[in-house]
């Protein structure tokens, strides 16, 4: 086989004995053993490994399996997923690699997979940091760690609570301009955001998204079968991603995350910055959320978003159109798929089709996405012809 036809390549394999059962070992002690001789067995340096797939959950958690995977191991990637195919789920992994290489998103991936048998698997807290440094302290829950970022926010940069707040008002107010949004009608100035109640402290309620009912959908073609069946495209221009941890007390600075890297990568493999985006469609779970891509993007210096928000106009007929449809905080969090909300109105704006609240002339969006706690990120850059 010619390197030339080669989809990919294979280079280190890793296997445990198989055991009826494994008392006092946890899933992620036999993941980390197997990728340990994997990597032995390739010749290489764990930090070499950029890419990372695994399975749809480990004993240790039900979610954020990736990002689990990769705090336990000291990985970095810049591609993480899961895959669910069951008895294939193997096979499939070794595609999904090979495609995310030759997509330029890594070059090394580790793909694992393993299950401890116990009936009583021991849950020793420092084999989950989470468990360790975050919930017995009582940072249990999304609320509490993203009030832990905003903390340390103000606390560095003296950043203020209107600041955040004003971030939560441009998304009530562009909010009333979609009528499918849970606040349409129900706009919200700085001062009602801070006159909402304080759910964990310096949060306010209404700088937290609304989790709601809802499904959100898009389909994915090549560009040549778009030309050729004359379709209205939107281009995937460039992405990135990053995973740096899970647990918020495991983040190795509070005042910028992930997305700094996956949107560097984006940027750069579009040839376009921060600046020449005609949409801004940011992940915004929270206030802290939209004010660290601001900075990260580097639409402005570390702490400066607030003064970089004076003056500006976030509507759909503004000078920075930021998500137009209201972002999760207007529109509402339809679970995981309120990240894809901000793919379906950067599609709408660019399309033309965003009716009521149509950016003038779009060429190209920026769209994140946020998992965990400032910890699973990702970035697009999409543009039309």
């Amino acid at each position: 086989m010619s390197a030339t036809r080669s989809k990919g390549a294979i280079i280190g394999i890793g296997e445990l004995k198989p055991q009826r059962r494994t008392e006092g070992v946890t899933t992620l002690e036999m993941l980390a053993k197997v990728s340990a001789a994997a990597v032995a067995d390739a010749c290489i340096e764990p930090y070499e490994i950029d890419g990372l797939l695994v399975g749809p959950q480990v004993g240790e958690t039900p979610q954020h399996v990736p990002a689990t995977i990769a705090e336990y191991l000291g990985l970095k990637p810049t591609m993480g997923n899961v895959v669910d195919l069951g008895g294939a789920s193997g096979a499939g992994m070794v595609w999904r690699a090979a495609a995310a290489i030759q997509a330029g998103m890594c070059e090394t991936v580790l793909c694992v997979l393993g299950n401890a048998r116990d009936d009583n698997p021991p849950r020793s807290p420092n084999r989950n940091p989470i468990r360790e440094f975050d919930v017995p302290f009582g940072a249990s829950g999304a609320n509490i760690s993203y009030a832990f970022f905003m903390q340390a926010h103000m606390a560095r940069f003296g950043t203020t609570a209107e600041d955040f707040a004003t971030i939560a008002h441009w998304a009530r107010h562009n909010a009333q301009s979609n009528p499918d949004a849970i606040f349409h009608g129900k706009p919200a100035s700085v001062a009602d955001v801070l006159a909402s109640p304080i759910v964990a402290s310096p949060l306010h309620l209404f700088e937290i998204v609304m989790p709601v009912a809802g499904a959100e959908a898009v389909i994915v073609t090549s560009a040549k079968r778009a030309r050729e069946r004359g379709q209205l495209m939107v281009h995937l221009l460039g992405a990135g991603e990053k995973i740096t941890h899970r647990a918020a007390s495991q983040a190795s600075d509070l005042t910028t995350g992930p997305l700094r890297q996956a949107m560097a990568s984006a940027f750069a493999q579009s040839g376009t910055s921060a600046r020449d985006m005609s949409l801004l469609s940011l992940y915004d779970c929270y206030t802290i959320m939209v004010a660290l891509t601001i900075e990260d993007a580097g639409l402005c210096g570390p702490g400066e978003f607030g003064h970089w928000l004076r003056g500006r106009d976030l509507s759909f007929a503004g000078d920075t159109p930021l998500n137009t449809h209201g972002g999760q905080i207007g529109f509402g969090q339809p679970d995981l798929a309120g990240g894809m909300t901000h793919i379906v109105e950067a599609v709408r704006q660019l399309r033309g089709s965003a009716t009521g609240r149509q950016i003038p002339n779009p060429q190209l969006a920026l769209v994140t996405g946020n998992g965990a706690t400032v910890s699973e990120a990702t970035a697009l850059v999409l543009g039309v012809d």
